[in-house]
């Protein structure tokens, strides 16, 4: 029997693993997982997934390990490594999951034929939720009416005990060679926490299920463990989201966020663009503040640093830094402080969330941009501008600022919010950079000035 080649990409995991049990079936396998910077369109790693990538596969190969194989380990353009790995086995067939990335499908079509694509990355294929008339939605609510049909998923495929592995298969890289860790210097010591692979992602979706029916009351309080924290892992596919789905039964406010992130991988499908061009080409005309030098470029590296003065903000930029993640309501409150206090291009934050977010996900990072900024096509309003101290207070971010924003941490719970009112500002901390309603105001008139173009 012919070799059957595994190409793990972003689906490190064995359960629910619909390329392992096609491949498996049909012959003995080589699990070969291919570092690809170099071909048209692909859009390099962020530093943080690049530390997240590596421990991932460091805990996919000892699970393969365990079924008596190994992974192979290239680098190059995937067509090119994946051609030439098929021909020095005599490989029968390529064995992959679908995914959303606009820069698979040039790839793909260079493997022709011998590649067999296989779902499992969302929990609906983009594409197969439609309109009656057979147009894709583009708004979330008729497009979660029309996903529940599809829904429950299939009950997750288990891990295969043992796997037949095909004895020709070439040495490959050192994982240690790739240098994917940072070592000068190691800016990931905050990211202990984290359990990458997918014994750790099991973990996590256990531990979540716990508190799964307090979600929808408490998931937007910052200081409360209240999400799940599963991004992460359901990014690199060490959990698959239909095992998330029957992991968590009947909690629709979850299900719900599950059914949003396969809205995101539909919407990139119709913009691929979307984290470079506004889905709305009224905003392409928007007036950003220059961030090069001077006034602009302080501001850009203040919200970068969390020395933006307004405590929430500078809590989740600072969680950002130090823990590659951010919770979910910090990340709108931030993003909007950027692109409509600061008035600084959106394309800003998401490179920069890009770079330092352990789930940086092309999908889920543009279209919570757009959401933001009031470009997407389903989206929240320009006019809608979050205050920092009022969200602070309403979901009660106290303790929160105090675990990242040390400086604030004597502070009584009345001053917390907004510490520079009253003219006592703590030492070591700065005043806002920018005036709430002044920013608001100038915001405002900023969009009125696209809306008449």
């Amino acid at each position: 029997m012919a070799a059957q080649i595994i190409w793990f990409r972003q689906d490190l995991r064995l359960t629910d693993q619909a390329a392992v049990q096609a491949a498996s079936r049909a012959g003995p396998v080589i699990a070969v997982y291919v570092l690809d910077e170099l071909s048209a369109g692909v859009r390099s790693m962020g530093g943080a997934s690049r530390w997240w990538l590596h421990q991932s596969l460091v805990k996919l190969e000892a699970d393969l390990q365990a079924r008596g194989g190994r992974l192979l380990l290239l680098r190059g353009k995937a067509a090119d490594m994946l051609q030439q790995l098929a021909a020095e086995t005599g490989a029968g067939a390529i064995h992959a999951l679908r995914q959303s990335e606009p820069w698979w499908s040039s790839i793909e079509q260079k493997l022709g034929a011998r590649l067999k694509l296989h779902d499992g990355a969302t929990l609906v294929r983009p594409g197969m939720v439609r309109t009656k008339s057979g147009d894709p939605y583009r708004v979330f609510t008729p497009y979660w009416r029309a996903h529940t049909t599809f829904m429950p998923p299939a009950l997750p495929l288990p891990a295969p005990e043992r796997l037949q592995w095909a004895a020709d298969a070439p040495a490959g890289d050192r994982l240690d060679d790739w240098g994917l860790l940072p070592t000068a210097p190691d800016w990931s010591t905050g990211f202990s926490e984290w359990r990458p692979g997918e014994a750790g992602a099991n973990q996590a979706a256990a531990a979540f299920t716990a508190k799964d029916s307090a979600y929808d009351a408490r998931r937007n309080f910052p200081s409360e463990e209240g999400t799940s924290r599963l991004s992460p892992h359901l990014h690199f596919g060490e959990i698959s989201p239909a095992s998330v789905w029957h992991a968590m039964g009947d909690a629709e406010a979850f299900q719900r966020q599950l059914v949003w992130r396969d809205f995101a991988h539909e919407l990139l499908t119709l913009f691929p663009e979307g984290a470079t061009r506004a889905h709305r080409p009224a905003f392409d005309q928007m007036r950003w503040t220059d961030t090069a030098t001077g006034e602009g470029a302080k501001w850009l590296a203040a919200w970068q640093q969390g020395q933006t003065g307004y405590p929430l903000v500078d809590a989740g930029m600072r969680q950002l830094w130090q823990t590659g993640w951010m919770h979910n309501r910090v990340r709108m409150v931030t993003a909007s402080f950027l692109v409509k206090h600061l008035r600084i291009d959106w394309r800003e934050g998401e490179r920069w969330f890009w770079d330092t977010l352990l789930d940086a996900d092309l999908a889920n990072n543009a279209m919570g941009w757009q959401w933001v900024m009031g470009s997407g096509v389903d989206s929240s309003p320009y006019y809608r501008i979050f205050a920092p101290v009022g969200q602070s207070e309403k979901f009660d971010a106290g303790g929160y600022i105090r675990r990242f924003v040390p400086e604030l941490a004597g502070l009584p719970e009345a001053r917390l919010h907004a510490p520079w009112e009253n003219g006592r500002q703590p030492a070591g901390y700065p005043m806002p950079i920018v005036d709430h309603k002044a920013a608001r105001e100038a915001a405002l008139a900023a969009y009125a000035a696209i809306r008449q173009k």
